[in-house]
């Protein structure tokens, strides 16, 4: 009997030391556990919440071709790196951007101008801005048309019909033709507000071209034409003229002196979401401001020395 007590005690002796053994690895599992989740609290963060891996959705951005070469490269990033997304960009004119936008019929307005510059206040009222860089333009001719530099009253009297040759502005015996952006385009506007002072009706003869792209092509073919360009489409296939004097060079345009630019804008409506939230985001990062925006002609932002209003004002 003494011997089965002995047994029994022996027994629950050896059953209680394994029950200390579990609760002692377990113990050890959670303190181990513990600190290893400390220092790495974004990486299962990241695995339950992928930001990127969770967008999805399409995207249409409408309007602005002077933005478009920038919109487009960015977006094709953004696609590879979200392949659930789908991201659309059309041109027509900064003017069709922000109707569209208003709406509803485009989920992004591409725009060279202030809302409010092309719709009505209430219209505008209903759209966020969201500046994603500075473009700047140039007046562009054929590289026969002997001239280098014009003053602000030389280009209003080309583009009023005044000068109708380029040798009354100590250019070639040329004749002078203007190529044109229709009324929607927000590079006119901006053209005519910073370059000419005001808005000018199209003279005889002129050409009026709804791309940036086909303006360059034309007056790159064209003996005595004269246009105007974003900079991101500068090539050595047309001549960019001085303004005033001041070069069109990126340090002129963030130093304030070379007055004919203007903000890219990106304009939703409402705050934006899903998709069009993360495209945008995407769009503020160092990798496309310090990148895409600088290596395709556009200046960030916040390299700018000067600041503007939308009725043009500098502000500090």
């Amino acid at each position: 009997m003494k011997s089965k007590k002995t047994l029994f005690g022996t027994l629950t002796l050896s059953a209680m030391l394994a029950l200390t053994a579990c609760g002692g690895n377990s113990g050890s599992t959670a303190a181990t556990t513990e600190p290893a989740a400390t220092g790495t609290t974004t990486t299962p963060a990241a695995t339950e919440q992928p930001a990127e891996a969770s967008v999805s959705g399409e995207i249409l951005a409408v309007g602005s071709t002077a933005l478009q070469p920038l919109v487009d490269q960015v977006g094709q990033e953004f696609m590879a790196n979200n392949p659930d997304v789908v991201v659309q960009v059309q041109g027509g004119g900064s003017g069709t951007g922000l109707t569209q936008v208003s709406e509803g019929a485009a989920n992004i307005g591409n725009s060279d101008v202030f809302a409010e510059e092309k719709l009505d206040a209430d219209k505008a009222a209903e759209l966020v801005d969201h500046q994603v860089a500075v473009v700047a333009m140039a007046t562009v001719v054929n590289k026969d048309a002997g001239v280098t530099n014009l003053t602000k009253q030389q280009l209003l009297d080309i583009f009023k019909g005044t000068v109708t040759n380029w040798s009354e502005v100590g250019g070639a015996d040329q004749k002078i033709t203007i190529v044109n952006r229709p009324s929607s385009s927000g590079t006119r506007a901006t053209f005519e507000k910073y370059a000419l002072g005001e808005k000018v009706e199209n003279v005889p003869g002129a050409i009026e071209q709804d791309s940036s792209g086909t303006v360059k092509q034309i007056v790159a073919d064209t003996k005595g034409a004269v246009g105007y360009l974003a900079f991101s489409y500068l090539d050595d296939t047309v001549t960019a003229l001085s303004y005033d004097g001041v070069e069109p060079k990126e340090e002129n345009v963030q130093s304030g002196d070379y007055p004919i630019w203007a903000y890219e804008h990106m304009y939703t409506k409402g705050e934006p979401d899903g998709a069009t939230k993360a495209f945008l985001d995407y769009f503020m990062t160092e990798e496309v401001q310090n990148a895409d925006v600088t290596e395709l002609g556009y200046i960030p932002v916040s390299s700018m020395e000067v600041k503007r209003d939308a009725e043009g004002k500098v502000i500090q």
